[in-house]
């Protein structure tokens, strides 16, 4: 009984030996393979350090990822212990629109033998694929390669959760006894590919986001260089305004109290020098103003062009005579050269002038002798306004930051002159006009800027010019002159209206002045003006509520109202003339031009002066 009875204890060890064996080697598999999963994470997340330490192409960089995945794998399989059917892995990435994948990486492992077996994509027992570079696979093969009982194909992805491409294995033939050794394989297989495509996948993704990291970086790497830049261009731009504002408003202000100053008699001559000089002043100020608004206007989108049909002789004349006192005050000879074939374009003149003169300024500005011109000719359906000049010439370095707003040259003859504004306002106002400026320049050889402006027929010119009537005379309203004198000028602020009185009542009219908009109508009552001035900006009301008032009233709804006022931006005219007012001039106030608008809408009494 007892010899009998320990049989089945006998039995149970010796049974038992398969089990450790199987365990042993369930053990070494699985050892492997987070071994090699290990390997496969460590090689990758070097490969995304390296792309954080370089500047790497989205291309390039992706290449590396596939290419460690396939390398990794080949090594795992090539160093491993288990005995693995062998095989061969590839990636297949999806083509743009196109329903077949590409196989752009393929790694092999080694074995034994004089000649490798044929490694095959097993589709069906049917079709087969040899796995090798710029073999295309349908992508219904694909799908059916990772949706089989054995997967042979795994997903790549991108970060959400596209499908870029496949990774795919190809296995060697092998005899029919071979089956075991495969079924024993045929899970460890699937899980370190399965799992090496998954790490693949989260590699990729983190490459993208680290390309994206890098590009956000150097955009605001780039963005803080242009604002450090821009504050440093900005900062010297307001020491120049400051010595620019200042020069002329000691001019005015200094010599304004020689003329006010008790016990001091100037001459006749000398006043009128004095005036002479607090009004060229005051204009350069303007000018200042004006450069900078322009900008504003042209970087906003806002500036106005008014098109028509220029003189280009007569207008080239008329630029060189306001530059003609500063270039004999140095010593400079001007010169002309037109071509006798150009003698018309169409532009806006006030514009044109303006560029022509910040070219010959600048010109005159850099050269201390010799001499400065201007030469138009016509040139490939194109006029070429070039301005020479014998000065000190250009580095390539200043070339390059020629048109940047607020820059400006270093140069001894010139000192600190300027605002860096002038080229920069040509350069966008010649774009405006559909052209562009060039410069040629060398050091003490002198400088050729070239303003270049598309010819175009005087027709274009008519209709811009009959659109721009049409657009600014929607709101105004049919009037006809009075033959009063009296002039209603509505204006809180002080000298202004002291000067617009003073000029009218000297050209005739009866000036009565309200300061308010109650005032206004208390005046109103008195008598009925021929023309109402009219401010925006009162310490009782708006400028423009009160004249959509008058036009409401039928008693005064057909007195013409001239708004005078400092809104001076693109859209204010119109504003104005929608509010219901006749005409528009903006301040500072040009006085000719005062009297010629209220002549126009009222009886012109006798100038004098030969105003």
């Amino acid at each position: 009984m007892q010899q009998y009875s320990s049989l089945p204890e006998q039995n149970s060890q010796i049974d038992a030996t398969p089990k450790l064996l199987t365990t042993i080697q369930q053990v070494r598999a699985h050892l492997w393979l987070e071994k090699s999963l290990n390997q496969l994470q460590n090689r990758l997340n070097d490969r995304l350090l390296c792309a954080c330490n370089t500047v790497s192409q989205s291309l390039a960089a992706e290449a590396e990822i596939f290419q460690t995945v396939i390398d990794e794998i080949n090594t795992a399989v090539d160093t491993s212990h288990v005995a693995f059917v062998q095989f061969a892995v590839g990636v297949a990435l999806l083509e743009p629109r196109q329903t077949f994948a590409t196989v752009r990486y393929v790694s092999r492992s080694q074995f034994s033998g004089s000649q490798p077996p044929v490694l095959e994509v097993t589709v069906t027992a049917e079709k087969k694929l040899p796995l090798r570079l710029q073999q295309t696979i349908e992508i219904k093969d694909l799908q059916q390669l990772e949706n089989q009982q054995i997967p042979n194909a795994w997903r790549l992805t991108d970060d959400s959760d596209g499908v870029i491409g496949w990774l795919v294995i190809a296995t060697v033939a092998l005899r029919p006894d071979s089956e075991p050794l495969v079924a024993s394989q045929a899970q460890l297989r699937s899980q370190f590919m399965a799992r090496s495509a998954k790490q693949c996948n989260t590699a990729l993704l983190q490459l993208r986001h680290i390309l994206s990291w890098q590009q956000r970086y150097e955009q605001l790497s780039t963005s803080n260089q242009e604002l450090e830049r821009t504050n440093q261009l900005k900062n010297q731009f307001l020491a120049n305004t400051s010595h620019e504002i200042r020069t002329p408003l000691s001019s005015i202000i200094g010599f304004t109290h020689l003329l006010l100053a008790q016990g001091y008699e100037p001459s006749k001559e000398r006043q009128q020098e004095y005036l002479n000089i607090i009004q060229s002043s005051g204009k350069h100020l303007l000018a200042l103003i004006n450069d900078i608004l322009d900008l504003s206007k042209i970087e906003a989108n806002q500036l106005e062009v008014q098109w028509e049909t220029v003189d280009l002789p007569l207008l080239c004349s008329n630029v060189l005579a306001l530059v003609k006192e500063k270039a004999a005050n140095k010593g400079l000879k001007l010169v002309l050269e037109l071509d006798p074939d150009t003698s018309t374009l169409v532009a806006d003149p006030l514009r044109l002038k303006q560029m022509l003169l910040n070219l010959l300024f600048n010109a005159l500005k850099f050269t201390s002798k010799g001499s400065v011109g201007l030469r138009v000719a016509s040139e490939g359906g194109f006029v070429h306004f070039t301005v020479w000049d014998t000065g000190t010439g250009i580095s390539p370095e200043d070339q390059a930051l020629l048109f940047h707003p607020y820059f400006q040259i270093a140069n001894a003859v010139a000192g600190v002159e300027g605002t860096g504004l002038g080229l920069a306002v040509t350069r966008k106002l010649a774009e405006i006009h559909g052209g562009s400026v060039k410069v040629e320049s060398e050091l003490d050889r002198g400088s050729r800027f070239t303003l270049v402006l598309p010819l175009k027929e005087a027709r274009e010119a008519e209709e811009a010019g009959e659109a721009g009537e049409v657009k600014c005379s929607l709101s105004a309203l049919p009037v006809i002159p009075s033959s009063s004198p009296h002039i209603l000028l509505v204006e809180n602020d002080l000298p202004n209206g002291d000067l617009m009185q003073i000029y009218l009542s000297k050209l005739g009219y009866k000036v009565a002045w309200a300061k308010s908009a109650a005032k206004m109508w208390e005046a109103l009552t008195q008598q009925e003006p021929a023309v109402i001035l009219m401010d925006v900006y009162l310490p009782d009301g708006n400028g423009l509520k009160l004249v959509q008032e008058l036009r409401e009233n039928p008693q005064y709804q057909n007195i013409p109202v001239i708004a005078q006022t400092a809104m001076a931006m693109k859209g204010d005219r119109e504003t104005c003339l929608a509010a219901g007012v006749n005409d528009y001039i903006s301040k500072p106030i040009d006085l000719p031009l005062l009297a010629s608008l209220v002549a126009k809408y009222s009886k012109v009494p006798n100038s004098i002066d030969g105003e």
